[in-house]
């Protein structure tokens, strides 16, 4: 089994054997069912109409392979991967609670600490109960090593007291978790800032990535959610959990549509591995 086989498919190119209008009016419901959105839904099959005109294709199986393409365009930057070119890397995690982001932090950090890295754990979020414990739980089960403070400690103090312990350590990426406290942006901006202005200060020249942790299964609310933290701060990425068989895996285009930046990691189960970077390709094939 893939990775995305447990991706729900847009079964529609399986109902027509040619391309009529009506075949145009289906995939056009079934990607907005899909939680691609209206706007980007008319554009995508605006594309596809042009494309098939264009090349003249008449089948069904030719438009699948043509909305493959566009679908794996659109999802295509030029910076897929995260970047630790400068060490030590730092990776700051942001989203609402509840969304896997202190789960996605312990599954990257065993996959990178699989791949020979030194990593680091940074229990930034000091202001819900038991988060540091949970990031401890992971630390221990992946392996590395963890800062963290007591809970209600200043965000910014964990983060510069992770940063000096990973030049002590020759730490090849530091990761950081932060609040998810949406509700009060005010306070979530000036927390944010406060951490980037450490990191800037501590760390000048070390790779920074800002991942934002997003729940595939809330759908359209999702794109409110990223709206928010985009405003927050420079995401650079997108990790999107919870893309299984209940999720409509439409809402990966819109999102990286609409932010304008990558999804970088995508989840689809419980298990560690099930956290991996995100393919466009392969994730166009398995949605079609």
């Amino acid at each position: 089994m893939g990775f995305f086989d447990k991706i729900k498919k847009l079964a529609i190119f399986n109902l027509f054997s040619e391309l009529t209008d009506d075949f145009y009016d289906e995939l056009e419901e079934t990607l907005v069912m899909a939680d691609m959105g209206a706007d980007l839904t008319m554009e995508m099959v605006d594309e596809l109409r042009d494309r098939c005109k264009s090349n003249a294709i008449r089948d069904v199986e030719g438009a699948r392979a043509c909305m493959r393409e566009i679908i794996a365009e659109k999802l295509t930057f030029d910076d897929m991967a995260v970047d630790m070119s400068r060490t030590p890397a730092i990776v700051l995690f942001i989203g609402v609670n509840g969304v896997g982001k202190t789960t996605s932090i312990g599954k990257l950090a065993a996959h990178w600490k699989g791949e020979g890295k030194k990593v680091l754990l940074a229990a930034g979020d000091t202001f819900r109960a038991a988060a540091a414990d949970q990031l401890t739980i992971w630390s221990e089960r992946a392996g590395v090593d963890i800062i963290k403070q007591h809970e209600g400690a200043d965000p910014a103090a964990v983060v510069y007291d992770a940063l000096n312990a990973a030049r002590a350590r020759k730490a090849d990426v530091v990761l950081v978790d932060t609040a998810g406290r949406l509700h009060n942006k005010q306070n979530l901006m000036n927390e944010l800032n406060k951490i980037s202005r450490v990191i800037e200060r501590e760390c000048p020249n070390s790779s920074r990535e800002t991942l934002l942790v997003l729940d595939a299964t809330t759908g359209q609310n999702g794109l409110i959610q990223a709206q928010e933290f985009a405003k927050a701060a420079g995401i650079t990425g997108i990790i999107l959990t919870k893309l299984d068989g209940t999720a409509k895996g439409g809402i990966v285009v819109a999102i990286a549509r609409q932010l304008g930046v990558p999804v970088k990691f995508v989840g689809v189960g419980e298990g560690v591995d099930d956290l991996q970077p995100f393919d466009p390709a392969a994730f166009a094939e398995a949605l079609l």
